[in-house]
């Protein structure tokens, strides 16, 4: 996405030979928090713990009915949405009888076993009253970051977005250990959005935002309406994480910020309780104009994701294309069995490869549809032949265009 060219009106001290980090004006093209958020297409909207769970330990009803109506109302004009929530172990501690700031990872664990059936009863119960759909989806750390368990979760996203199901997302606390937890939600609903391809992230807060210092110990704070640089200047403003059931705090939420912008994504900060009206809906209160911070980013969810493979991920094999292939390639055709002539090293479904000519020139990078040993089987066939040759039915291409990027100039 692009800024305007117009000089920028700033809310921080400008820094020599470099524009300021922020900026609070809303015309040239620079959307609004209620624009970008309405024109979304695809929308991750995070709850945290504090906005779901009450002090008593008993999920908010009354909140959560605001919440989903306002979820109705997205999808009634044909957004797709996908929610990331907490409060697994804060509504299973409670049932579970333990007491305590601190527990221990074990009865998180057993905490987010009881408290997961609460809640995706009640997001069923709340989903239903607008006849959707709710399925519940459980990650773990490594299921965004190992490329084949990405590839996967991705796909039963697009799948369930498909057929008009809204997944409703938490860290699988159940499983997870200490080493391999996301440990907070906002950087988890990112990693969502990315996998997601999603145009917007909504991180509903107990803040209406981004603040130039800490607004609890500072009442001269600014308020900072619009971020489109994730520099130093920036986050130095974030401060400690809130009492209560949170894990987060602005830290975490600029760390997602950064995972959402580098993907193309849009995200919010805003407040999930509004001023003022605490039972109305919160995205329908960022709509009507309440305060929220929008973080720019720099690209489209696609072409983010086409530079995370060419730059981001260390090719595990190479596929050699003949000359008709290569062509193909260049006018926008995805890469066929037929034109594989070899390959070269020990790769998996979903592993990145580099894509070379006869020559040894390499001509792009992709996702594979199959494994290495796979591939040496229906190379030179017809996409046809891959079920008889394989013994099940695959994807027609070994590279979709989709998950390829061209890295030589024709």
């Amino acid at each position: 996405m692009t800024t305007s060219e117009a000089a920028p009106t700033p809310t921080l001290p400008r820094k020599r030979g470099r524009e300021s980090e922020a900026e609070p004006r809303t015309g040239g093209g620079l959307p609004t928090s209620a624009t970008a958020l309405s024109q979304a297409k695809r929308l991750v909207v995070k709850i945290g713990s504090a906005l779901l769970v009450g002090e008593d330990g008993e999920i908010d009803r009354p909140w959560l009915d605001a919440l989903v109506d306002d979820l109705a109302r997205c999808r009634a004009r044909r957004q797709e949405v996908i929610v990331v929530s907490s409060g697994a172990i804060a509504v299973g501690r409670r049932h579970l009888g333990l007491r305590g700031s601190a527990l221990r990872l074990e009865e998180k664990q057993a905490a987010a076993a009881t408290g997961q059936i609460r809640l995706a009863h009640a997001y069923q119960e709340a989903l239903a009253r607008h006849g959707i759909t709710v399925a519940q989806i459980l990650l773990t750390l490594e299921d965004t970051e190992e490329r084949r368990r990405h590839l996967n979760a991705r796909a039963t996203f697009a799948q369930l977005l498909g057929l008009g199901a809204v997944p409703v997302v938490n860290e699988n606390d159940t499983i997870a250990t200490a080493e391999i937890r996301f440990g907070d939600n906002d950087r988890l609903a990112a990693r969502v959005a990315q996998m997601a391809s999603a145009d917007m992230l909504v991180l509903l807060s107990d803040i209406d935002g981004l603040y130039s210092a800490d607004p609890r110990n500072d009442p001269a704070a600014r308020h900072i309406p619009l971020v489109r640089d994730l520099g130093p200047e920036i986050e130095g403003m974030a401060g400690s994480a809130p009492p209560g059931y949170s894990s987060g705090g602005m830290v975490t939420k600029l760390a997602a910020a950064r995972i959402a912008m580098q993907a193309g994504c849009h995200m919010l900060i805003a407040e999930g309780r509004p001023k003022g009206n605490e039972m109305a809906g919160p995205l329908g209160a960022i709509e009507a104009g309440a305060r929220a911070t929008l973080f720019l980013p720099h690209s489209e969810p696609r072409s983010a994701r086409k530079a995370w493979i060419a730059g981001a991920v260390n090719p595990a094999g190479a596929l050699i294309v003949d000359d008709g292939a290569a062509r193909a390639l260049h006018s926008g055709k995805s890469l066929l069995p037929a034109g594989v002539v070899g390959i070269e090293g020990a790769f998996e479904r979903g592993d990145c490869v580099v894509i070379r000519t006869r020559a040894g020139i390499e001509a792009g990078r992709g996702l594979s549809a199959y494994a290495a040993a796979d591939i040496r089987l229906i190379a030179g066939h017809k996409s046809g032949e891959i079920a008889t040759i394989l013994g099940y039915r695959g994807r027609d291409e070994i590279i979709h265009r989709d998950d390829l990027v061209l890295t030589e100039a024709r």
